[in-house]
């Protein structure tokens, strides 16, 4: 180096600077439009190249969103058709890696991969659970292919294209001599043959075939008409002759509601269960097996009904005076479709917290119908949990001016939720927490029309996400503390909670419909978890709402996938050991959408045959008048009990 910084080197001139020498990047694209169109006129440059960015902004969205749709439905088909045991949350790391271990491959928890011969093959055989015959005929054409040469690997090749080598069939046999010359040993006439035999052994595995697999229980609904407001069986005619319907179906068992507003109507703690035994005892008469719903929510106004049940009167005259006792949106519209869990364990129903109301109820009807219980009769009782009976806050509620797709409202201002919240801020060192989203839309709002839950929005705070935890936590905490003292009253019976299928917007990446609805579930968190430990720890079976819906990513605007969630729900919880049933929804299904829900209560190709443990099927209205949702209902309880082919139900046969 020159001490003298005047005295130059002439060496120094000779030598280009990197960084003098280093050319401007030439435009290309968005940008050389842009250029072009700033030098041409620059007065309009800057507005012109602003819209254009806009515009740009616009394009890639619906680019990404396209792209999320593509992944959602490879996700969904890799993990129901092809037995990949990918995550809930998986990414596409996850996705290359089970790729590259069914063609054989070696993936480490660090990403190395590699190949070892030996153990490729039995990896593919290892795959699939093919007969013992197809095995070992598969076993001695590979022996014969090896021992004509060395199958070498090219480290240029990928995983997809290896198994290509493999797999291909027809293909390989019209190809000329020139190409074949270079093509492996294993891709013999001897290998293929032996390969596609194992696919077709597979293929014919289950086929659209429902003969021999596993004996679901079907149980159907009764209409909530039959019994009325003061607790009076009314028709029993028509209720003996939709009996006698249900009967020559073969159906195991009958769900009978009982209400809240119907047995503790007038007064606190005085139970009328007249009606109802009346019921269960011609339910008796024709040996059905009986489930019962404990129902604590309100009945008639978003359902198909001929009549209103509300929750019980001495209840609704309470909420006239303290009106807290309620679910509250933002605006301050009561909810009285159930009670609000900030009440839980407040004293304001004349003396009684809510869960003891409920644990009341419970031992009553235990008490009441002692005698079903030691005849082994009543088989399940389901517990209402919150609005329509779901383990959820009453988010999108059509008395609200609510519609499909709407994300739903927050539904936490009564004044028992607020103190919590301030509470938990406070807790947490922040109390300006203490408060709802100021930005999450309306009961009709789309998620990219909001600041919270757009991409990027605020829900992925620091106080999103805080907010977010709390408000599924208070939903976690009320099933916990119901679920506590349920077991006590029902003890030894087997408990159900009913978990909501909110599919809108959950190929978004916040899931907006499931956060309002109480469930803590974006892309990057699992908020299903925590209840199902809740569950699994109650020893409480979950019951899952079966859509029978094919949504079609291309014409769907709502982003829904509801085979996604059902997918994650339902893995989620036999993993954890839980009993899972089935329930439709009460819209009704062509017979593709019925055969879509005997797929899903028993997936044909899950390695463990898990499937639901019994399925309770919902009518709009009563069987007898043979207005049945399903037109070919008996057809769909043969195939649950396993007793027919799909391709006899398709027929009608």
């Amino acid at each position: 180096m020159n001490p003298n910084p005047n005295n130059h080197d002439p060496m120094d001139s000779q030598i280009p600077d990197p960084i003098q020498q280093q050319q401007p990047r030439r435009p290309r694209g968005f940008a050389a439009t842009a250029a072009a169109a700033a030098a041409s006129s620059p007065s309009t440059g800057t507005t012109k190249g602003k819209k254009e960015r806009e515009k740009e902004k616009e394009r890639t969205k619906l680019r990404e969103r396209h792209r999320r749709a593509i992944t959602s439905r490879m996700l969904a088909g890799l993990r129901q058709y092809g037995n990949f045991p990918l995550p809930a949350r998986a990414d596409m790391n996850d996705v290359l890696a089970a790729l590259a271990r069914e063609a054989g491959w070696t993936v480490e928890p660090d990403g190395t991969t590699y190949r070892q011969l030996g153990a490729y093959n039995a990896v593919r055989s290892a795959g699939s659970p093919l007969s013992a015959s197809a095995n070992s005929l598969k076993s001695k054409a590979q022996l014969d292919c090896q021992q004509a040469s060395v199958f070498r690997i090219d480290d240029s090749m990928s995983p997809a294209s290896l198994d290509s080598v493999v797999i291909a069939g027809a293909d390989s046999n019209t190809r000329s001599d020139n190409n074949n010359k270079y093509a492996s040993p294993i891709n013999s006439v001897e290998c293929l043959e032996a390969d596609q035999l194992i696919q077709d052994v597979h293929s014919g595995e289950h086929g659209n075939n429902f003969t021999g697999t596993p004996y679901v229980p079907v149980y159907v609904m009764l209409a909530a008409s039959g019994i009325n407001n003061f607790c009076q069986l009314i028709d029993t005619e028509g209720v003996r002759q939709e009996l006698s319907h249900i009967k020559s179906l073969n159906v195991d068992g009958i769900v009978v509601n009982c209400w809240w507003g119907i047995v503790e109507a007038w007064s606190p703690q005085k139970y009328t269960w007249a009606g109802y035994r009346d019921l269960f005892n011609m339910i008796r008469e024709f040996k059905f097996k009986l489930q019962v719903v404990l129902a604590f929510h309100e009945y008639g106004r978003n359902d198909v009904g001929d009549m209103l049940i509300s929750l019980p009167q001495w209840v609704i005259e309470i909420g006239k005076t303290n009106p807290d006792i309620f679910f509250t949106d933002r605006e301050g519209r009561r909810n009285t479709e159930c009670l609000s869990w900030g009440i839980d364990k407040e004293r304001v129903l004349n003396g009684r917290t809510g869960i003891e109301v409920y644990f009341d109820f419970m031992r009553s009807f235990r008490t009441e119908f002692d005698d079903f219980f030691v005849e082994g009769l009543i088989s399940a009782i389901e517990i209402g949990l919150g609005a329509s009976g779901e383990l959820r806050y009453p988010s999108f509620s059509e008395r609200m001016g609510w519609r499909y797709p709407g994300i739903g409202e927050f539904q936490c201002y009564d004044k028992y939720l607020q103190q919590n919240l301030r509470k938990a801020a406070k807790l947490r060192g922040h109390s300006f927490w203490a408060r709802g989203p100021d930005n999450a839309g309306q009961y009709n709002s789309r998620p990219h029309e909001t600041g919270f839950f757009c991409e990027h929005g605020d829900y992925d705070s620091y106080y999103g996400r805080f907010f977010l935890h709390w408000y599924s936590q208070a939903l976690v905490d009320h099933a916990d503390n119901v679920l506590n003292l349920a077991s006590l009253a029902l003890e030894g019976t087997q408990i159900v909670v009913k978990v909501p299928l909110v599919y809108w917007w959950y190929r978004t990446a916040s899931h907006a419909a499931e956060l309002t609805a109480g469930y803590y579930n974006p892309t990057n968190q699992d908020g299903y978890s925590s209840i199902l430990e809740v569950l699994k720890k109650h020893s409480v079976a979950m019951k899952f709402v079966c859509s029978g819906l094919q949504v079609s990513p291309e014409t769907d605007d709502t982003f829904s996938d509801p085979e996604g969630l059902s997918w994650q729900v339902l893995n989620s919880a036999w993993d954890r050991g839980l009993i899972v049933s089935g329930e439709n929804m009460l819209s009704c299904y062509d017979r593709e959408g019925s055969m879509r829900i005997v797929e899903t209560a028993k997936p044909r190709n899950d390695p463990d045959r898990r499937h639901l443990s019994f399925f309770m099927y919902q009518q709009p209205s009563p069987l007898v008048q043979g207005t049945l949702c399903f037109s070919d209902l008996d057809s769909f309880i043969k195939c649950m009990h396993g007793e027919i082919m799909a391709d006899e139900f398709h027929t009608g046969l």
